[in-house]
């Protein structure tokens, strides 16, 4: 089979007992192309090709293995018809993890041989004219390969089922007395507004207030497509600096709260027996109209197996605080598993909320100089009013993500 930029092979010759292919390209040059570059060995051609790519070597290798399962699951399949459906199921499961970096592999390997043919050509062709457009057509395809490349290696990072689904957002005051609690306040509404600016559904499960106008902790569920994935890297440490309103001497006081990000599982990802439960009603206290203290409709609900306790009392209805108490228990069981297996897999990675200690600082809310900053990606912004109004929070979190994702292929790399 014929190179990609070679076309309209019109004979044979025989030179010191080698074949050659004479051929014209389309710039009607000809070309004798050795028969030997179509029969050297993969390994060996695959060295002389990808001496132009920045792909590592090892993840080369990785990739040629994951081409040779994706051939033999295809071939696997095709040649049995009469397979089990589940065997089915699971063989068409793995061609789909792997069917894109494949596809995104194969269309580097051609760019790449076809900037090795320009290149060749450029260095035996005479002709200026022909060489300008030889050369324009080697640099546009260069620059199409940077993407596929790019394209490639972030196809390679492991995916997130839990990416694109809702989310159960913990907030809660920490050290700062009262300023804290403002702060965790602020926070709320920021992811409040962040919801309503991309369209998603933004539910108060439960809001402890206080008489300073802040919150102690907040329990919130958020809806939509890819919240998970958007509000992932929340979870830590988050640190204010700025002038409480009661500072009468002008003097910065430094708060914390934290916050965690919990996927929200679906029934089918996690059962919960009823045996491992223990369910306790109480009379609810604070805001909340004239049931506060007359009705037993507060719920907690204490997982025997884990020790996990949920409390809540926000609606006035018993079975609805047992509905929601149970839907942020679903969650925290969830995360702790997911945890698990992710502590399994690899120490290493710190992405994910499970590898966080709540300790960790990650990022600083310098009201006095409208500056907030990432300290885990070292990003910082000079719009600190923007993000906290949550319409610039967006473009800071795709930011933040970015910086992820390429610290996660950097430890792909170096694997």
């Amino acid at each position: 089979m014929f190179r990609s930029v070679l076309i309209k092979p019109f004979k044979y010759l025989n030179s010191k007992n080698q074949i050659y292919i004479s051929c014209l390209n389309k710039y009607n040059i000809t070309q004798k192309i050795s028969f030997r570059d179509y029969t050297t060995s993969n390994d060996s051609r695959n060295d002389i090709i990808f001496q132009e790519s920045t792909i590592p070597k090892n993840i080369i290798f990785k990739l040629e293995l994951m081409v040779k399962k994706h051939n033999e699951l295809r071939s696997y399949l095709e040649n049995n018809q009469t397979l089990p459906q589940s065997e089915i199921k699971k063989i068409t499961k793995d061609l789909s993890e792997i069917t894109e970096p494949v596809q995104y592999f194969t269309i580097v390997k051609s760019k790449l041989t076809e900037l090795s043919e320009l290149q060749q050509l450029m260095e035996t062709e005479n002709d200026q004219d022909s060489r300008e457009m030889i050369k324009q057509d080697f640099n546009e395809i260069s620059e199409n390969l940077k993407q596929y490349e790019k394209s490639l290696l972030y196809s390679l990072l492991p995916s997130n089922k839990d990416d694109n689904g809702n989310a159960i957002v913990e907030i809660r005051a920490g050290t700062g007395g009262s300023e804290a609690q403002l702060f965790a306040l602020d926070m709320l509404k920021m992811y409040q507004n962040y919801a309503d600016y991309k369209g998603w559904t933004f539910d108060p499960m439960d809001i402890s207030y206080t008489d300073v106008g802040g919150c102690r902790d907040a329990t919130l569920s958020i809806s939509g497509r890819g919240v998970f994935g958007y509000l992932k890297h929340e979870s830590g440490v988050h640190r204010v600096q700025r002038i409480p309103d009661t500072e009468t001497q002008g003097r910065i006081h430094t708060s914390t709260i934290t916050v965690a990000i919990l996927p929200e599982p679906k029934e089918v990802d996690l059962q919960i027996h009823d045996r491992d439960l223990k369910i306790d009603v109480y009379r609810s206290s604070g805001n909340g109209g004239q049931s506060v203290n007359t009705t037993d409709s507060a719920v907690r609900i204490t997982h025997l197996p884990t020790g996990t306790v949920v409390c809540m009392q926000d609606e006035r209805s018993q079975l609805q605080n047992r509905s929601k108490a149970m839907k942020v228990l679903r969650a925290r069981l969830y995360e702790q598993e997911r945890q698990r297996l992710e502590s399994e897999r690899t120490d290493a990675r710190n992405s994910q909320i499970g590898t966080a200690s709540r300790s960790e600082r990650i990022r600083t809310y310098n009201y006095p100089q409208d500056r907030i900053t990432d300290h885990r990606v070292n990003i910082t912004s000079k719009n600190l009013t923007g993000v906290m109004s949550g319409e610039c929070l967006d473009s800071f979190l795709e930011e933040i993500l970015v910086q992820f994702q390429t610290k996660d292929l950097e430890n792909l790399i170096n694997q």
